[in-house]
């Protein structure tokens, strides 16, 4: 399981977990959100939780008071999973000024993923997004020269966009680093992973 991918409960082991859980009793759409099949999202469990458990986060939409909410799950709780949407399937939940530039990061960067507030608008159909929305990207490292040819293409794009377009570049073993940083060309770069954060050369990354 990585960063980022969607996981979904099943609704009765989610009643199970919310007994447990009497601090999410008043949060709005929690309690029927495996009814729904909407998804959660895979994280870095917090410190100190049982290596047994699946943990994952629930965010709620601005008008439910934009909680960030942390799940911990048995593993036979998760009904399914599947990646992070693809940008040309969420662009659907994107807003109508964003369509030009997303079709440039199509053009960029095929196959590119979203996470952050699209994603969880296009996951729920609740209203996420606002006029200060970011675009939260999930690049996929193939090699250094198509890495850097890529963030020159997403920089370019990202010059003239109306929202702010963040986001990762991922490589095959679930590494990831922010795009922008890998960008400017720091020599050392903050490195995510399931098992927690730390610095790695910009070289090593790319390599």
């Amino acid at each position: 399981m990585r960063r980022h991918w969607r996981l979904w409960a099943d609704p009765g082991a989610w009643a199970a977990m919310l007994d447990q859980r009497p601090d999410l009793a008043a949060e709005p759409y929690v309690a029927d959100w495996a009814k729904k099949e909407w998804p959660l999202i895979a994280c870095r469990p917090p410190h100190g939780a049982p290596s047994t458990l699946v943990a994952a986060g629930l965010a709620l939409p601005p008008e439910a008071g934009k909680k960030k909410l942390f799940i911990l799950l048995p593993p036979e709780a998760v009904a399914k999973m599947a990646p992070p949407p693809a940008l040309i399937n969420a662009a659907a939940s994107a807003p109508p000024a964003w369509g030009e530039w997303i079709a440039a990061l199509l053009r960029a960067a095929p196959g590119v993923a979203v996470y952050g507030s699209l994603a969880w608008q296009y996951g729920t159909g609740l209203s996420y997004l606002g006029p200060a929305s970011d675009l939260d990207l999930l690049l996929t490292h193939q090699s250094r020269a198509e890495s850097e040819a890529m963030l020159r293409r997403i920089a370019l794009i990202a010059a003239s966009a109306p929202m702010r377009i963040d986001g990762e570049l991922i490589r095959t073993d679930g590494t990831a680093a922010q795009w922008r940083e890998l960008f400017d060309g720091s020599p050392e770069v903050l490195v995510k992973r399931m098992t927690g954060v730390g610095p790695m050369s910009r070289a090593e990354f790319l390599a």
